[in-house]
């Protein structure tokens, strides 16, 4: 492919604004980019206004895909991509800072900016723009993957080993990688364990179908949604929670359900701050909790620090897990191919034309984990 090019993506003009699909022009490639053409993409994030007040619109969603490479730039690092290769897309890391140097890709100083601000870190500019010509946001995550064709950062790129099964692993570079990375890569708990899981969307069911690849003891699931609970007893969860139908709290319930001692391991996905509240306060002695979903910047937690310090209590942040996405990733589709992690199960496939119902199939619990196809 030639550059510069025309192609479409699905635009958010104002922050929580609708997706529109919109002509734009990819203008260069940089040494350490790659170019894709994209296969499929599930990402809501952005639309639904989560990072109001960190990223200027007009903006181009999609931070975790699946595509084709169509051109490699002369520098990028690995020199195992082709032209033609599939491959997974996931966050972008800078590669030279202390946590990368690590191989704490995840922990990059420079995450923010390379992933929530849609541009590129050296200069400020994007690789694509409007048929006006006014700058669009186009590096969302270092890839934006709801655009036919994108500009990629090069840590981004993740090849993928079984492209006949690429529409259901396209969402591995995110929300399938954040929660079963947060179960295996920093909670790792024993058989003989409990987990519960607060929210039964994609991170929350990756958290638990990860959780059950373990033979964890106890897995219970919390939320609020009757047919997605059902669906987490199908895929591992011991124990059940709709918190909008219990009598009581449900920090009584958990209780019940662990002999009055709580549970070892909770992982909030919600980021409601009053969902926090209540998974630290569930937790047993020296038990930990992980905080997957961000809570809002302004909104503060409240945490009874006496009981919390006797309790000898761990309370964690967690970004994508703590993955290094090319050697997570392929273990995931690992367990995959194994039978263990049943990503399908959760998942369903929509072509761009049926975004709506793709969306509203997510909000009322149809499916979990909607995937757009271009």
């Amino acid at each position: 492919m030639e550059l510069p090019l025309e192609t479409e993506a699905l635009v958010v003009n104002t922050a929580g604004g609708d997706f529109e699909m919109t002509p734009i022009v990819i203008q260069d490639l940089r040494p350490d980019e790659v170019l894709v053409e994209m296969k499929y993409s599930g990402d809501f994030w952005l639309q639904q206004g989560a990072l109001a007040g960190l990223l200027e619109f007009p903006a181009i969603a999609g931070h975790e895909g699946a595509g084709i490479i169509q051109a490699i730039g002369s520098e990028v690092k690995d020199k195992t991509l082709r032209v033609g290769d599939p491959v997974l897309l996931s966050f972008a890391a800078c590669g030279d800072c202390i946590s990368c140097l690590d191989n704490q890709f995840s922990r990059c100083a420079s995450f923010p900016p390379l992933n929530l601000s849609g541009i590129r870190r050296a200069d400020g500019t994007s690789p694509a723009k409007l048929l006006d010509g006014r700058p669009v946001r186009a590096q969302f995550f270092g890839q934006s993957s709801f655009s036919r064709i994108s500009v990629v950062h090069e840590y981004c790129v993740v090849k993928c080993a079984f492209p006949e099964d690429m529409a259901i692993y396209s969402p591995m570079g995110c929300g399938y990688q954040t929660g079963a990375g947060t179960v295996l890569n920093i909670l790792k708990p024993k058989p003989d364990q409990s987990v519960a899981v607060f929210g039964a969307g994609s991170v929350g069911f990756a958290a638990m179908m990860a959780a059950a690849a373990t033979s964890v003891k106890q897995i219970i699931a919390v939320d609020i949604v009757d047919r997605k609970l059902a669906l987490a007893k199908e895929l591992g969860a011991t124990h059940t929670i709709n918190t909008a139908t219990i009598k009581g709290s449900v920090i009584d319930e958990i209780m019940a359900m662990t002999g009055g001692r709580g549970v070892d391991f909770a992982i909030d996905t919600t980021g409601v701050s009053a969902v926090v509240e209540k998974m630290l306060d569930c937790l047993a002695y020296s038990g930990t909790a992980a905080s997957v979903g961000a809570p809002p910047r302004e909104e503060r937690i409240s945490v009874g620090s006496g009981s919390f310090f006797a309790g000898k209590k761990t309370w964690l942040s967690v970004a994508e897990g703590d993955s290094h996405p090319p050697e997570f990733i392929p273990k995931l589709v690992e367990l995959h191919r194994q039978g263990k992690f049943p990503v399908e199960k959760i998942s369903k496939v929509y072509p761009v034309a049926e975004l709506k119902k793709a969306i509203s199939d997510m909000k009322d619990g149809t499916v979990v984990k909607a995937i757009i196809e271009f």
